[in-house]
């Protein structure tokens, strides 16, 4: 099985970390389009969960980020959360409630803070696998 690297435009790696910093101690989220095997956009989006440990996007936002990433002919890429004490690995209750088979999932770790860590993953029938994120120009 070849593995596919998950492509981020320049800067879009650190906007995710931004995010992720700013809502610590509680898990940030988001939702990446893209188009043509590409990530084209960031949606930073609420933790309606408000936890350290768990997070769901409110529907209300999910209907409307997929809303608009439809009307520009795009698709979902990613899903993005953070683990704000934990490392950038799946979680079980992440691989349990991975309901996007064709998306990539991007976790990013503050556990240190100073050199947080952002990794890449598919998750399909309860699999992980790894994928190297490569940097595109934006």
């Amino acid at each position: 099985m070849r593995v596919e690297p998950v492509r981020l435009p320049a800067g879009m790696r650190d906007r995710m970390i931004a995010h992720a910093r700013a809502e610590a101690p509680l898990e940030a989220c988001g939702i990446v389009a893209g188009r043509d095997g590409r990530a084209t956009r960031f949606y930073p989006t609420t933790n309606a969960e408000a936890s350290r440990t768990r997070y769901s996007v409110p529907p209300a936002e999910l209907l409307r980020i997929t809303r608009e990433i439809e009307s520009r002919n795009e698709v979902i890429y990613a899903i993005f959360h953070s683990h704000p004490e934990t490392e950038a690995y799946p979680s079980a209750t992440d691989i349990r409630l991975a309901f996007y088979p064709d998306a990539y999932y991007l976790i990013a770790s503050l556990a240190d803070p100073e050199r947080p860590v952002l990794r890449a993953f598919t998750i399909r029938d309860g699999r992980v696998t790894e994928h190297p994120i490569v940097e595109i120009p934006a």
